[in-house]
């Protein structure tokens, strides 16, 4: 048996009630993590966000020159910083900027990019190199470290389907539509005991994962509500959950969702700001929501993309590029912007040069909001100084 692939199959629930057989022998009895530690939310932005857009040089001649059709002129830019601006649709990104809560690392990438959408998210989500094929996520590997005795709701992608980032040798964490749903019958027979066949014991061990993990999450959501209103869409909704599970103590280290809809090589302008401002009544409702609750110090909000756009337009929108900017929400961040404006003269092959490699970025996300060592899962970066 493949145990990757079984884990794939087993470990992602989409709704409904999932029944399991009575049979399964009850693995983990590790208590959750300390109430008040810090965790991590990913929010990927599928299809390569266009950062040129979305943090605009607007005093740059040349980023006019070469996007004559698509450039943002400077009365439409928002908060200006150093020669950059916000997108008009990102006014609460810029409102928490200007709050001291969201720092921006500009020119974020890595050597060699690739420009496939499917091979550059698997090496963000692995934190692999350009030409290095690993088989568990960067997330995955540091749950497996971290929780040695095995927690299934030590990570929770909220989504349809699993995501590398999270995946590693043990079940420690959960893909789940709806958690209101996912509900499961916990009737274990105490007496059975391990058997002499491993894999038979994994499967048993992934079974009672998914049991537990339903409890657990069931357990915080009946501790906690929404007292902010969120805007009726798939990432509010996520985000929503996210926040109710925090509230809720459910401790897990790391929730991770995403966003689709950023491959904007046609009718740009009108995508783009209609994701940006998706992504911006969603991130800010969930902002407001853990700030009143006194947990935003906590909690460390990361947006990323798999790359960013090509510099010059093809006439309606752009195509795939490479560098772009990250954005860091919360956790006691610095609230700086971080590297040089993007350099419009130095192109490689048309294409902006990365600045900070994405895994600095990683190791300072390790380290000082995990306390742990990214060389333990074989990230030798060095982290990205003065985020924190």
């Amino acid at each position: 048996m493949n145990r990757r692939n079984f884990l794939s199959l087993t470990g992602t629930f989409t709704g409904g009630a999932l029944l399991l057989p009575d049979f399964l022998f009850a693995f983990g009895s590790q208590q959750n993590l300390v109430i008040g530690e810090q965790c991590l939310v990913f929010v990927q932005l599928n299809g390569g966000n266009d950062g040129l857009n979305t943090f605009v040089p607007f005093e740059n001649p040349l980023y006019y020159d070469l996007r004559p059709k698509i450039a943002l002129s400077k009365n439409e830019v928002i908060s200006a910083i150093r020669g950059m601006a916000f997108h008009p649709a990102l006014k609460s990104f810029a409102k928490m900027q200007q709050n001291g809560d969201l720092a921006v690392i500009q020119n974020v990438g890595y050597p060699e990019p690739i420009r496939s959408h499917f091979r550059s998210q698997e090496i963000w989500q692995t934190g692999s190199a350009s030409n290095q094929y690993l088989d568990d996520g960067w997330l995955g590997r540091y749950l497996d470290l971290q929780c040695k005795e095995h927690q299934p709701t030590a990570g929770i992608n909220l989504d349809s389907i699993d995501n590398l980032a999270l995946k590693g040798q043990e079940p420690n964490s959960i893909t789940v539509k709806d958690p209101n749903r996912f509900k499961t019958n916990k009737d274990n027979d105490d007496s059975v005991q391990l058997s002499t066949n491993p894999q038979l014991d994994f499967v048993r061990k992934i079974a009672n994962s998914v049991t537990e993990g339903s409890d657990e999450i069931q357990k915080a959501l009946a501790k906690s509500t929404s007292e902010v209103s969120y805007p009726k869409t798939g990432l509010s909704k996520n985000l929503e959950w996210i926040a109710r599970l925090i509230k809720g103590n459910l401790n897990s280290k790391v929730y991770y969702t995403s966003l689709g809809g950023f491959d904007t090589h046609d009718n740009q302008l009108a995508i783009h700001n209609n994701k940006l401002s998706e992504l911006n009544d969603a991130i800010f409702s969930f902002y407001t929501n853990l700030k009143n609750a006194k947990l935003m110090q906590n909690v460390t909000i990361v947006v990323f993309s798999e790359f960013g756009r090509r510099v010059k337009d093809n006439g309606k929108g752009t195509d795939h590029g490479t560098a772009a900017p990250m954005f860091i929400i919360g956790g006691s961040n610095k609230g700086k912007v971080m590297g040089n404006n993007p350099n419009l003269s130095d192109l490689d092959q048309g294409d902006l040069k990365y600045e900070t490699d994405f895994r600095s970025v990683y190791a300072s996300l390790l380290q000082c909001k995990l306390n742990f060592e990214a060389s333990k899962i074989g990230i030798q970066n060095k982290k990205l100084e003065g985020l924190f």
